[in-house]
């Protein structure tokens, strides 16, 4: 009986383990480094609901490459060292051929010497021009770079809103100093003046000081880049309560949902440039569609690019029919007209596969689509 009992039980085990190593085949990992914790711990629910919605479609229509997609998941905590940890967690595990990185310049700076070492392609949102410029061949962009978001900002402001004396505030990181920069070229170029600039740390408590120079100023217009939800609801409030109310031009944070709910009426009446806005065109709007049926909420960039980003991974390993690195990079680069959320990708060597914005104004809190403007070169 004894006998009988154990080779009953290495049976099972046996049978235990078959079992799970089958589960593990039939499905194809991908990494997500995304905020679980921290100021944007909100936008990163946004993110992960953004491309299980996307797997889920996938995995409906048959998977990749007859594999089942898992999203694996690793807490960013709203940090540069947090980014670099989760990702390092993600990288050691062999069976992860791909990643969808961050949406904050800063942190895929901070995780971007990993991603050369690792060599596997990353699918990241955030906008500095400088990180598909650097010679990083792994790194795939799902949003389009602040070059584009500048001059759509400068070219509604300066020709359309026919304002000439421009004010800038923007966070002091990688993302608000390349958007700082690439906007004070386009507004020089269209004869404006800048009047000030003010440069500010993320997750600040206290805009006062900024307020205050900008209200001195002089300025026409107000336009800025802020990286967090955060910093935007409590810049917005102070603006108003201080007496700014300036129109205002703002990069995508001013229009997303978070920020919205943060600032409340502060933002009524003004502008955004942001890559995803429901009414740009029907591959938006029956994204957001399916995001409010899936998760009875409001879609915006933080879905959207991951969304996107998902789709087009797989779309790549699945026209690649292979997991290796080299192989899903060049599917992703032959990638040509698709329509997704955000626009219409067709991807550059430079691996940026969107070049345009859309306008945008709120409405008494309601986001009005009002044009998209995209650029050849």
């Amino acid at each position: 009986m004894a006998k009988n009992g154990l080779s009953a039980l290495l049976l099972c085990s046996a049978l235990i383990l078959a079992v799970s190593h089958s589960l593990a085949a039939d499905s194809l990992k991908i990494g997500i480094v995304a905020p679980l914790t921290g100021p944007a711990a909100e936008t990163g629910r946004f993110q992960i609901n953004g491309a299980k919605l996307a797997a889920d479609e996938v995995n409906r229509a048959g998977g990749v490459l007859g594999k089942q997609i898992e999203l694996v998941v690793e807490d960013d905590q709203t940090t540069n060292p947090g980014a670099v940890l989760a990702f390092s967690k993600l990288s050691g595990d062999s069976e992860i051929p791909a990643f969808i990185g961050s949406i904050r310049s800063t942190q895929v700076h901070a995780m971007a010497p990993d991603v050369v070492k690792v060599g596997k392609p990353m699918m990241i949102g955030g906008t500095d021009p400088k990180l598909t410029h650097m010679g990083n061949p792994w790194l795939f962009r799902f949003r389009p770079n602040d070059t584009y978001s500048a001059r759509v900002i400068a070219e509604y402001g300066v020709n359309t809103l026919k304002r000439k004396q421009w004010a800038i505030v923007h966070s002091t990181d990688a993302f608000g100093t390349a958007g700082k920069n690439a906007l004070s070229d386009q507004l020089k170029a269209l004869g404006a003046e800048i009047v000030i600039t003010q440069g500010y740390t993320n997750n600040s408590q206290d805009f006062t000081p900024v307020v205050l120079a900008v209200k001195k100023a002089g300025a026409d217009v107000l336009s800025s880049y802020v990286t967090f939800e955060t910093d935007q609801g409590i810049l917005a409030k102070q603006m108003r309560q201080l007496g700014v109310d300036l129109p205002w031009i703002g990069s995508t944070t001013i229009s997303t949902t978070s920020a919205l709910r943060l600032a409340g009426s502060a933002l009524n009446g003004t502008y955004g440039v942001t890559d995803f806005a429901e009414k740009s065109s029907p591959a938006a709007e029956a994204f957001a569609q399916k995001y409010k049926a899936t998760y009875n909420a409001t879609a915006d960039v933080f879905s959207a690019w991951t969304f996107d980003a998902m789709t087009v991974l797989a779309k790549a390993i699945n026209d690649a029919k292979s997991t290796e690195p080299e192989k899903i990079r060049s599917a992703i680069l032959a990638i040509s007209g698709l329509e997704g959320a955000e626009g219409t990708y067709d991807f550059d060597e430079n691996g940026d596969g969107l070049h345009g914005y859309n306008i945008v104004r709120n409405d008494n809190g309601t986001i009005v689509f009002e044009r998209r403007i995209d650029f050849k070169e």
